[in-house]
């Protein structure tokens, strides 16, 4: 790296860290933030500059960035394995903070809450995933938990299991959701099929199936509103 373009003979209110320092994390580009988890650059390149490789890779979409896994960020020059990491674990924090619970639990009532409330868990994913929320009589959340995952066009869902977990919850009414990695909102014969046959079981049972979201990146369908339960 050029002596003279490394980050250290930078004006402090350029710096990342020190601009952090005096003006807060929100001043901050995104480049800038990936610097300061990259930490150090190479003789080549800035910390900065690896920052804005690795928003390219991303297309300048943090969305995206959180959907890279380990071995296509090590794909930039000057992104090795524990870099690579950060990164990533920087992303799954930002997850986990968008899906935390808060001390008043969640309400679920309508499908745009349903889609709120599942979209932060499975919009970045690359693979489908299937989701069982779990709400009281107020239709509160229980809990909320990952009930198998798959590969890029489906996942096989055990209804039984589903039920059973009801009855340890104690809970009355479930929202169910899944992914669709291609982006498409569309439900399949399969979602189709699915939702009926865990309405139908749930019925049996005095167990509501509120609605099944399908969550295609930034959007949503509802198998409720488009009139499958």
């Amino acid at each position: 790296m050029n002596v003279s373009n490394s980050i250290k003979n930078w004006s402090e209110d350029e710096r990342p860290r020190e601009k952090m320092l005096q003006k807060g994390a929100s001043a901050l580009t995104d480049a800038e933030l990936l610097a300061i988890l990259i930490s150090s650059g190479t003789k080549e390149r800035s910390a900065l500059d690896l920052g804005r490789d690795v928003l390219a890779l991303a297309h300048k979409n943090l969305r995206e960035l959180g959907r890279l896994n380990l071995t296509e960020l090590q794909k930039i020059k000057g992104i090795g394995e524990a870099r690579a990491i950060t990164i990533c674990a920087a992303m799954e924090l930002g997850r986990r903070r968008q899906i935390s619970e808060s001390p008043d639990r969640d309400t679920i009532l309508s499908s745009k809450e349903a889609a709120k409330f599942l979209a932060p868990i499975l919009q970045d994913l690359n693979h489908e995933v299937f989701y069982v929320i779990y709400l009281n009589t107020a239709h509160k959340v229980i809990k909320h938990e990952q009930i198998s995952s798959g590969g890029v066009t489906a996942t096989t869902v055990d209804v039984r299991m589903i039920l059973k977990n009801c009855l340890l919850y104690n809970c009355n009414t479930i929202v169910i959701g899944h992914n669709h990695p291609s982006g498409s909102k569309k439900p399949s014969d399969a979602d189709k099929l699915l939702t009926i046959k865990l309405r139908d079981a749930a019925q049996v049972m005095d167990i509501k199936l509120q609605d099944h979201i399908i969550i295609a990146g930034n959007d949503f369908l509802s198998m409720s509103d488009e009139g499958y339960i």
